[in-house]
Formats: structure tokens, sequence, C-alpha cells
């Protein structure tokens, strides 16, 4: 798929698991194979997937065990990156509300899941665009809108 000059190759989504209140996200931490770095849910769309939040809540289900979110919100976010095997890929982000009680079922993707602050994760997120990301999330859920 071609976007203006850009070629994308692959389509990934993201999800942000959150609470509130307060707010808090649920970050889960990569095996030390795949470089320990703090990750929100991710993965690559495949072709049996209808739309990018069928896979989405595909990839939910793989990597936690979640099966029913309470909503699901896009964050309108839509970011091309390089993969490691030279392709363009692009992810679609997504906040995901879930119950604060919600304990993940950890796939071999991750070995810890964590909760934590709005700010904190800002500071663990390994990627720049994952952190855009959380601010985009605030933007949805906690701060109001100019126009209300």
């Amino acid at each position: 798929m071609t976007v203006g000059a850009e070629r994308i190759d692959r389509e990934c989504v993201e999800g942000y698991l959150f609470a509130a209140p307060p707010l808090e996200l649920l970050l889960f931490r990569r095996p030390p194979a795949r470089g320990r770095i703090w990750v929100p849910i991710s993965g690559k769309v495949d072709p049996g997937d209808a739309d990018f939040e069928s896979a989405l809540r595909r990839e939910l289900t793989e990597e936690t065990g979640l099966t029913a979110p309470r909503r699901i919100l896009p964050l309108d976010w839509h970011v091309p990156f390089p993969a490691d095997n030279g392709e363009t890929w692009r992810l679609h982000a997504y906040a995901v509300e879930v119950d604060r009680a919600f304990e993940p079922r950890l796939s071999a993707e991750h070995d810890r899941a964590e909760w934590v602050s709005p700010a904190d994760a800002v500071r663990r997120l390994h990627f720049p665009d994952n952190q855009a990301a959380v601010e985009r999330l605030l933007d949805r859920v906690v701060r109001p809108s100019p126009n209300v």
C-alpha cells in the first residue's frame, strides 16, 4: 500500500490499556531476548482481521487473555516506522479501558505487567511514538475538550 510518496508494507495495531480514576496505564515488559523494554500491547494486522479494531481485539486476547474491554477508543495516531527487515510498517493506536482488577495472563511476548501513572508510563516506554500516544490518550480521556 502506498500513502502519498510513502509505501506502507505492513499495518500494525497497539493498545494502551488504562483504568480510571485515578488514571493508570498497564504496561508490559518484553523478556531479555526482546530487549526488556516497556511497551503497550501490539501486533501485526493479519489477513483474516476484518479491520484494525478486530486485529487489536485479537492481539489483546493473545497477549493478555482480555476478551471484553470496557471500551476501545481510537487515538487517531497512525505512525509509520522502519521495520528491521527494511519494510515500512504503520502503527494504529488505541486506548483500551479495562477494569482496575484486570490481571493479564502474560504470553511469551512479555515477562511482566505493571500499573503505572501516565507520567511513569511516559518515562518507561521505550519508543517516542509510544510516549506521544500516552499524551493523546490523556487528551481523549482526562483533559477537557475546549469545545465543551
